[in-house]
């Protein structure tokens, strides 16, 4: 077959609605956009003004997103691309053409309205009963930011090179002393090369001096130049400078029911303000949620118990003796009824001395005159007695434990679910990096991804028919 002559006039030219199947997802994103309040949500200039010329329209404009992120395209440059070639853009915007600005605009003007959209779908979800709302799976990822690692200055990389700049400077302020004593006719380009070399070392001295003088007005760890709002994230992560994505994700389908992005670099205390607000989302008055050891924090922990969470997080194993490669605390059992610790040997450690750290009171139990006759000293302690400290609140990690020992798979079942989304957003939909800069506008990025991600996972579950459905009911 050679198909039809492009110089071919046709009498009666073929409608584009013929060119988009009748179950097509981009007709679920019309109707999906359609049926949303986005006056409500946040969005500007939804009713247009009855004077000037009329500008595009935000629900189309939100539909061009939605359909480029669905389909792995957040350029606003690509996207201007799609509204001229891709027949799906042209029926989904019925022929509009906005520049790449226009586009590109409207996702920063309006960055706070996204999030709604995303909790929207997420509603629309649990009306098709998608979740099992019995179990969360919280977890976090790092995404690159819009900052080269060497635009981003931590306090101590600034306070170690205006220590190498003053040891530079003495150094080529004696040469310079030395070849002034000799008056050297020919050390007259040497000279003004070290002339060249301390202007230059000592402009950048007082650049990290004044980024120095911003971090402790500001109280701040560390500074990017680029994306002020990025922050050098861990070593492991292999990512230098970028954000903290976390999500609670529904163990039934994987779905993603809550999603924040913050610049802390560690997951240590985000438990409960990423786990709350998905119980609430849910509607449920109590819910498992399960985390790996990075969020191990007590006073976490006890939030997420007097918000009807139950939650599961392994505790790690840190501390002087781990390290030492001595007995565990957990090696030691505690009595509540007694409150003292059995330790490997046998021997009672009572109450011996208190302080406090963070607020909570920590008590330090002891046995001297046993630990002096032990012979399992050399596995416990370098010292003279072994010292086990226990915080006033620690019957929570108690109560924890005794859960987890009762449902060990439960952290496997926390891998499998919440790895499901980060895999398919990193490699799938190849957000490897924002595109955009500052915290506010990175959120508005990562709804619009995870929005795409449940959007694409529903539609392969139910299909666009049971889509359709749940949005007409």
């Amino acid at each position: 077959m050679s198909g039809r002559d492009r110089a071919q006039r046709l009498l009666l030219p073929e409608s584009l609605d013929e060119y988009v199947g009748p179950d097509n997802p981009v007709r679920f994103i019309d109707a999906f956009v359609g049926e949303l309040d986005l006056a409500a949500a946040g969005f500007a200039r939804v009713t247009a003004k009855a004077t000037g010329r009329p500008g595009y329209s935000p629900p189309d404009l939100l539909k061009l997103y939605i359909y480029g992120y669905l389909n792995r395209v957040r350029s606003s440059r690509r996207l201007e691309a799609e509204t001229h070639r891709n027949i799906e853009v042209i029926w989904l915007l019925r022929h509009l053409k906005p520049d790449f600005k226009t586009i590109a605009d409207f996702r920063r003007d309006n960055s706070k309205a996204f999030r709604p959209i995303f909790r929207q779908f997420v509603l629309l979800c649990r009306q098709l009963d998608l979740f099992g709302r019995e179990l969360l799976a919280v977890d976090g990822t790092r995404i690159k930011a819009v900052n080269n690692k060497d635009r981003n200055f931590t306090r101590a990389s600034l306070s170690e090179f205006i220590r190498l700049a003053d040891a530079k400077l003495e150094d080529y302020l004696r040469r310079l002393d030395q070849s002034d004593a000799a008056e050297s006719p020919a050390g007259g380009a040497r000279v003004q090369n070290l002339a060249e070399k301390i202007a230059a070392i000592g402009a950048r001295r007082t650049r990290c001096s004044q980024m120095l003088a911003e971090l402790d007005k500001t109280g701040e760890n560390q500074i990017s130049l680029t994306d002020p709002d990025s922050r050098a994230m861990a070593a492991h992560t292999h990512v230098a400078v970028g954000y903290n994505i976390q999500v609670a994700v529904d163990a039934k389908h994987k779905l993603i029911v809550e999603q924040q992005v913050t610049n802390q670099v560690v997951d240590m205390g985000l438990l409960t303000q990423t786990a709350a607000p998905a119980k609430e989302v849910l509607g449920v008055e109590k819910i498992a949620v399960v985390a790996d050891r990075g969020y191990f924090k007590i006073e976490d922990i006890e939030a997420c118990e007097a918000a009807g969470i139950e939650p599961y997080v392994p505790r790690p194993q840190r501390g002087p003796s781990v390290k030492a490669g001595l007995f565990r605390k957990d090696e030691f059992r505690y009595d509540p009824a007694g409150d003292s610790f059995l330790c490997p040997a046998g021997q009672q450690l009572q109450a011996y001395s208190s302080s406090f750290v963070r607020a909570l009171k920590k008590v330090n139990y002891a046995n001297k005159p046993a630990c002096r006759d032990c012979a399992l000293r050399p596995l416990c302690t370098g010292s003279t007695f072994r010292m086990v400290s226990r915080l006033e609140n620690e019957a929570v990690l108690d109560r924890m434990q005794a859960r987890l020992a009762q449902r060990p798979e439960i952290l496997d079942r926390r891998r499998e679910t919440v790895e499901h989304p980060f895999g398919t957003i990193k490699q799938w939909m190849n957000q490897g990096a924002f595109l955009m800069r500052g915290l506010e506008k990175v959120r508005a990025e990562f709804s619009l991804t995870a929005l795409a991600y449940n959007l694409r996972r529903v539609l392969n579950i139910v299909g666009f028919t049971g889509l359709m459905a749940a949005l007409r009911a």
